[in-house]
């Protein structure tokens, strides 16, 4: 009787406790679901919408009656805008630069604070700052005619490969007959541009498998990053009790593509290093290194730091930009008017005598608003990458505690329908006025804003413009059955948002 007792008392005890703790919150905190214990609001996040947690955060705005939201993910106090003005002004404060630390980020760095994206403070801005200014001088960030020729050439290898059929084993998982995989279709000119512009080489044709494994393995790391992914970021412990289930095994698996590929190129770059004469830019970043150690016995740079480095700049090239023109092949066969229409476009302006180029860019508006209208139809980054509050501040007129998580919900200001007037309905023409490509009407963000802003912006745009211009030159596609596509395939999100790998068949033009 008395144990009876003991037992309702406790259990009456843990449910107070627990319905006060629910409902706690900083002082003018925005509103939003309650906490739960362990996880805060992240299984109610889900409930909403497992499979789309922008979806879920639109979702939980309505709920509320609120454009900012607020709720605790675990015990980090976390804030997501639902708002695009909000979204924009909140990216381009200095105060919300910081990053979470997260297993998530650690996991793919050594279980230190390493690379570009996840870092900040003055380790973030001193290597940024090194990396960009250099890239540079190989054409990252600016139009770079070695980059172009290079990345040219890797689009005559891609047509040949549907135009010849494979020459290798692993090209036959890619091509079959004239079906062509999608989105792996498109890998090797991404990767291979990003390796020519980190160490003036690319890898011949005989091993691209290796850039295919590459750009799956990082594709395999984003998507394992959602839904568990956030679980196994609030309790790492889950790592070591459910390392399937949590998605640690596929996150770790996946990860380590990337890293294996630019370990070996930079060994193979440290065993021929000669300070006196750079070659590229792994060898500047080695020379720095050297030179900080000598001086100050100490540095910021590290050979960790450069493999996360290349890792971080490679990235969006191995996943998110391919998948954007799988989408827009999936729009063409939805769509098949818009087939025509950039047929048309390629033959008045460049015709088929020669691969269209970046000069070919201004005068294909049509195009370039089909790629633009991808980016904003389908978010490529729904969430953004989470930012974090380094002092406390005010958003919103709420107030913002140091360490809030800033997450931020791109597919809102890409369907708000004040600034688009019809976002649910596809429509490249939005984005051209007067026959031109009209810059100032392009309102979305697909690579962020402010000083985090994605640095890989104007590389991606380009190779997307030749990869994409130079496969419609010489294809025609079909559905692989040769019927109708009535509706899209579902979307997978993770980091960026992906679809499922599809074949296309892809006929040779007349």
């Amino acid at each position: 009787m008395i144990a009876a007792i003991v037992l309702t008392a406790v259990i009456a005890f843990l449910i107070v406790h627990t319905y006060k703790n629910a409902y706690k919150r900083p002082p003018n905190f925005p509103p939003g679901p309650p906490s739960l214990p362990i996880y805060g609001a992240f299984w109610i996040v889900l409930a909403h919408d497992y499979n789309d947690l922008a979806s879920a955060f639109r979702k939980l705005g309505e709920k509320y009656k609120t454009k900012i939201l607020g709720l605790f993910m675990g015990p980090v106090p976390t804030i997501v805008l639902n708002d695009p003005h909000l979204i924009k002004e909140m990216l381009n404060r200095e105060e919300f630069d910081g990053r979470m630390d997260i297993i998530l980020f650690r996991l793919r760095s050594f279980w230190k604070k390493l690379g570009i994206f996840f870092t900040d403070g003055y380790f973030w801005h001193v290597q940024r700052r090194f990396s960009l200014r250099y890239l540079r001088d190989y054409g990252f960030g600016r139009r770079d005619d070695t980059l172009e020729s290079v990345v040219a050439g890797e689009v005559k290898e891609m047509l040949d490969l549907r135009l010849s059929g494979p020459k290798y084993p692993a090209e036959h998982e890619i091509v079959k007959g004239d079906l062509v995989q999608m989105p792996y279709f498109f890998s090797v000119p991404f990767i291979n541009g990003m390796v020519q512009v980190l160490s003036r080489s690319t890898l011949p044709r005989s091993e691209y498998h290796a850039l295919w494994a590459l750009s799956k393995g990082t594709v395999m790391f984003q998507r394992s990053s959602n839904d568990m992914g956030g679980a196994l970021s609030l309790t790492p412990w889950l790592k070591d009790v459910l390392p399937n289930f949590s998605g640690y095994n596929s996150l770790v698996k996946g990860n380590q593509f990337l890293l294996d590929f630019y370990s070996k190129l930079v060994n193979d770059t440290m065993d021929t290093h000669d300070e006196t004469y750079d070659r590229h830019f792994l060898d500047m970043y080695l020379t720095r290194m050297k030179e900080e150690m000598r001086q100050k016995g100490r540095s910021t740079y590290s050979v960790d730091q450069l493999l996360l480095t290349c890792t971080d700049y490679t990235f969006p090239a191995a996943s998110a930009v391919q998948f954007v023109l799988a989408m827009l092949v999936e729009r063409l066969l939805l769509q098949p008017e818009i087939q025509d229409k950039i047929h048309e476009e390629i033959d008045r302006v460049v015709g088929r005598d020669r691969l269209p180029n970046l000069d070919d860019r201004r005068n294909m508006p049509y195009l370039e608003a089909c790629i633009r209208e991808t980016m904003r139809y389908d978010t490529t980054v729904p969430l953004g990458v989470p930012h974090r509050a380094m002092k406390d501040t005010t958003l919103g007129g709420y107030n913002v505690p140091e360490g809030t998580m800033m997450s931020f919900n791109l597919t809102m200001l890409h369907t708000d329908k004040e600034i688009w007037g019809d976002p649910e309905n596809f429509r490249p023409e939005r984005f051209i006025k007067d026959g031109q490509l009209d810059v100032a009407s392009d309102k979305s963000l697909p690579f962020g804003a402010g000083r985090r802003l994605c640095a890989g912006e104007t590389y991606a745009r380009q190779t997307m413009f030749q990869v994409f211009a130079g496969f419609m030159q010489a294809f025609h596609v079909t559905t692989a059955d040769g019927k109708p596509l009535l509706k899209p395939a579902r979307r997978i999100q993770g980091i960026i948002t992906t679809i499922p790998e599809f074949w296309v068949k892809v006929n040779v033009r007349k």
